[in-house]
């Protein structure tokens, strides 16, 4: 009898397989003595959609919502529907005694793997695989300790939760907004309470109206002080800014206090996704959706790192044990970093660390003991496993102790103060940033008088940043809107229905959304809503609360946001549309823009008409700009232009034949061999064939 294992992708399984020594490779799955490796392709089944409860529901009508099904169903994804029907004939086979769920350890993972299993109407036992790393150790460790899947039905309860909460209400008040105001206006519980807030920084910004101050420094040898009153640097008046500067021009400083206070910084914890995202925004001007399908790769291609999509910065008491194997998997890239620690058997100082009761699903984003080849990761990888890795080497270093100085100085009544820090032992900032050298603070004596150069300078008020990519996942996490997995997508979401735009990494809300905030539930705007249904979905998945209960409530509350849109008055104006008329309806086009370019489409919604405003873009470089080229097509054929540069390139007339990988490998094979073999690919191939036949 064998056990048939359910990973979430192809990739993964293809290593659980190579680990557990299925070598039997097929179509669909990977076969061994004990075990049958086969894989999602993330969800293969989904919520039916409203026009599978009824055909009506094809065309969106105000009149028919809200749309509340008596029972939710599932229902088979068209697109990797064979691979659903591969996995069902596995789960049929008279050999198979059991299932173990190996999809992601987390709320999302467990769904995938259940809806499946409802889907065929499992039977058999179920257990499950909970590993936070994709190494060949973690693998075995995770199948020798597998745990029965019941144990994780709250989870999953958790998980369907969530999953109809949204269909409900994002689908039913998205129909509302769409079919009320003719425009296509997503909404949902997290995405518009995330734009709200977006949408009152810019508030902000354009009522934010500019004072001028003043402030007034002084220069004690290389020593910058600035003067200060009850803690207030900046004066507000330009008379008293005048006055005070001459009264204290070309007067002497006497020292009146100096405080001198030794402190310490602790080393810092890892990482979680959420401040991961954060901290390579602000380094590297990298999307949280970028940082999550980089930080992916490290953790299932090259397995460096540990399970991503963690809201956790502690670690188990149990993983001190695998600290000293940690640090000799990265030595390859660390060597000076690293030689000390491992010489103290890979001793943590940082304790704290070490919480059993701050770990929830996942701990912190740590390095594996996978062995580092740093030669095998593109720069973006690089970039990523070294903050990972840094972060997780500063808990084997000691606190930076430093210095902090204060002195205050007395010019005519006023004070004039210094601060300076003045690092001793940088402890864990060796390995975490360049130090930086710096000029000894001087010495001063309560009652020494010096001399000063005393400056006047200017300035605006500014008015509050718009968001970055970094501050607005701090706001996310901070209103509990999202989680780690969840966030990057949200905000991508955000960008794809025009809602905001993102220019030099930060987001600017459109009219579209500026109308939509106006025209959304208020309920919806708050981020209280969502904060409330995590909480909710956090105790449902630990045991602690009431499903049923919850989605009764989310079904009352779909038929209100249904009923205010439909009583809502106000109106919706297309920002985008244009002078030009549709071809087929007569209705004006709207200016879209899209990754492929602009687009120019039909405002009336029951018309399909789009056309290209801009041309094309090949993925063809510009010899001389290196920007990507427009493809046309004229008499002669297919041509690519570069218009800044005049460039204009013709296409080939026919595409290289692609080869599978052992056509490449016979080739290369009997290229070497011999070189009197043709050029073209049909000599080749012939060669190749001869050659065997011989």
């Amino acid at each position: 009898m064998k056990s048939l294992v359910l990973a979430e992708k192809p990739s993964v399984a293809r290593e659980i397989a190579r680990v557990l020594g299925c070598r039997e490779q097929h179509k669909h799955y990977f076969e061994g003595s004990k075990y049958i490796v086969t894989w999602a392709l993330g969800h293969l089944i989904e919520l039916k959609m409203p026009e599978h409860y009824d055909p009506k529901y094809k065309t969106w009508r105000l009149e028919d919502l809200p749309i509340i099904p008596e029972k939710m169903g599932l229902n088979v994804i068209r697109q990797t529907s064979h691979q659903f029907r591969a996995i069902e004939t596995l789960a049929k086979r008279p050999d198979i005694k059991n299932c173990v769920i190996a999809t992601d350890a987390g709320r999302e993972g467990e769904l995938v793997a259940r809806w499946i299993l409802k889907k065929i109407q499992w039977k058999k036992p179920l257990l499950r695989l909970w590993i936070s790393s994709q190494t060949d150790q973690a693998i075995r460790d995770g199948f020798q300790h597998l745990q029965p899947g019941e144990r994780f039905d709250r989870l999953y309860a958790s998980a369907v939760c969530r999953a109809e909460a949204d269909w409900l209400i994002g689908l039913n008040v998205t129909r509302a907004l769409t079919t009320k105001y003719n425009e296509p206006l997503s909404a949902g519980r997290v995405q518009t309470p995330t734009l709200a807030m977006m949408i009152e920084r810019e508030k902000e910004i354009q009522s934010f109206k500019p004072v001028p101050y003043w402030t007034i420094h002084a220069k004690i040898g290389s020593v910058a002080v600035s003067w200060e009153r009850n803690g207030e640097k900046r004066i507000f008046s330009k008379e008293l800014a005048e006055q005070l500067y001459k009264k204290l021009k070309n007067k002497q400083a006497t020292v009146i206090s100096v405080e001198r206070k030794a402190k310490k910084e602790v080393q810092p914890l890892p990482y979680d996704l959420t401040e991961l995202q954060r901290e390579a925004n602000k380094r590297f001007g990298f999307s949280a959706k970028k940082t999550l399908s980089v930080l992916q790769r490290l953790y299932e291609q090259h397995k460096l790192v540990t399970y991503p999509r963690t809201d956790s910065r502690y670690l188990t008491t149990d993983m001190e044990t695998t600290m000293l194997e940690r640090l000799e998997g990265m030595k390859s890239g660390y060597l000076d970093e690293i030689a000390l620690l491992l010489k103290n058997k890979g001793n943590v100082v940082a304790r704290r660390v070490f919480n059993n009761e701050k770990v929830t699903d996942h701990h912190a984003i740590i390095p594996t003991e996978e062995r580092l080849d740093i030669g095998k990761l593109s720069a973006d990888e690089r970039k990523l496993y070294d903050l990972i890795a840094r972060r997780f080497l500063a808990l084997f270093y000691p606190a930076c102790e430093y210095e902090t100085v204060h002195v205050v100085f007395d010019i005519d009544g006023e004070a004039f103060v210094a601060r300076e820090t003045q690092v001793v032992n940088a402890g864990f900032r060796h390995v975490l940033e360049k130090q930086e050298e710096k000029a000894t603070f001087p010495t001063f004596t309560k009652g020494q008088t010096v001399s000063v150069m005393l400056e006047k300078k200017e300035a605006l008020t500014e008015p509050p940043l718009r968001y970055s990519e970094a501050d607005l996942l701090s706001q996310m996490e901070k209103y509990g809107l999202g989680t780690p997995a969840t966030r990057a997508d949200i905000i991508e979401r955000l960008v794809e229905t025009e809602t905001v735009e993102r220019k030099n990494g930060r987001f600017y809300p459109t009219p579209k959304g500026k109308q939509l905030i106006e025209l959304v539930n208020e309920e919806l705007k708050s981020p209280q809503l969502t904060a409330r249904w995590e909480k909710e979905l956090e105790a449902i998945a630990r045991g602690n609360g009431d499903a049923k209960a919850f989605l009764e409530n989310i079904r009352k509350q779909t038929e209100r946001l249904v009923a205010e849109i439909k009583q809502s008055e106000r109106t919706y104006r297309a920002h985008n549309l244009t002078g030009s008329m549709c071809p087929e309806c007569g209705s004006f086009l709207k200016e879209r823009s899209t990754k492929e370019g602009r687009m120019l489409v039909c405002s009336n919604m029951a018309c399909r008409f789009r056309k290209r405003k801009d041309p094309k873009l090949s993925n063809r470089r510009c010899p001389q700009c290196k920007k990507r080229m427009e493809i046309h097509e004229g008499k002669a054929g297919v041509y690519f232009q570069c218009r800044p540069c005049n460039v204009i390139e013709k296409a080939e007339e026919q595409k290289k034949a692609k080869l599978g990988q052992k056509e490449r490998a016979l080739l290369k094979k009997y290229s070497a061999e011999n070189d009197s073999f043709g050029t073209s690919l049909g000599d080749l191939l012939k060669q190749v064939l001869e050659k065997k036949n011989e």
